[in-house]
């Protein structure tokens, strides 16, 4: 029985209020949201218009991020936590494109990305794709289960892109992103996004949005502060550029659009 024909799946699976994963694949394009999730996401879209080109940017990022690590860093196994529902190019798909041996373990905990996921998120036989419905809050579990899959004993990119931002405790976000990045060795990365309030990249449009999605939809969401986002960083290496705008990290055009959605990639030492 899939977890959306269970009596907890069929729970959690609420389509009368709009849904991150669901109103993020209506910013990028996709057909995966009900009208709820269109009615919300044009909204917030019409308070804060650079939404849609922070949804393309953390995507462009992802793409450039893996394939870095995979192809200049030899990266090869990666959890990808509070993935979303499956678009194009997924981290599995751009990873196993350069390493076709590539181990990647999604996460995520809403019943809608389950299903998808499930269906979608096929690995090459050389490979390993796998899913795990686990809550970011919890990440022992997701470390521990983790495990079943991924050699802990070897390098992991650990995927947090546009996540930590739903955990609302700025502190509670430190422990989570301590916590895993302890359970992984030396030499893994921390492959991060988050959205900002900071003026000098166009962030206090945020203010206005969030409050309405936080009235209107779930779950619950926050920016933070560059020097805050800096945080979730301490005791890594920042690779170059270090923690910019997303649509600049690495571009790949030589006029990207700033969008006030950080972003940065950083080695264990």
């Amino acid at each position: 029985m899939s977890d959306s024909q269970s009596p907890e799946g069929a729970a959690r699976l609420n389509t009368s209020v709009a849904h991150n994963a669901r109103v993020w694949n209506y910013w990028i394009g996709g057909k995966d949201n009900y009208e709820v999730d269109q009615q919300v996401g044009a909204q917030v879209a019409g308070m804060f218009p650079v939404i849609r080109d922070v949804a393309r940017a953390d995507r462009d990022f992802l793409g450039r991020a893996v394939r870095l690590l995979t192809e200049e860093r030899g990266i090869r196994q990666f959890l990808d936590i509070g993935t979303g529902l499956p678009s194009f190019d997924n981290t599995h798909e751009i990873a196993q494109r350069s390493a076709p041996e590539s181990k990647i373990v999604y996460v995520d905990n809403d019943p809608i990305v389950l299903i998808h996921a499930r269906t979608l998120l096929t690995s090459t036989a050389e490979g390993v794709t796998d899913y795990l419905d686990a809550d970011v809050h919890d990440p022992g579990a997701i470390m521990a289960r983790a495990r079943e899959v991924l050699d802990l004993d070897r390098p992991i990119a650990v995927m947090m892109l546009g996540i930590l931002n739903f955990v609302l405790d700025t502190d509670e976000a430190r422990r989570i992103v301590r916590r895993v990045m302890e359970a992984v060795p030396p030499g893994s990365f921390l492959v991060l996004t988050h959205p900002t309030f900071d003026a000098d990249v166009g962030g206090e449009g945020n203010v206005a949005a969030m409050e309405f999605w936080n009235a209107h939809a779930t779950p619950p969401i926050t920016a933070r502060s560059r020097e805050e986002i800096a945080a979730f960083l301490d005791g890594l290496d920042l690779l170059e550029p270090g923690l910019v705008p997303c649509s600049q990290w690495r571009a790949e055009s030589h006029a990207p659009v700033v969008v006030p959605q950080f972003g940065a990639v950083a080695v264990k030492p």
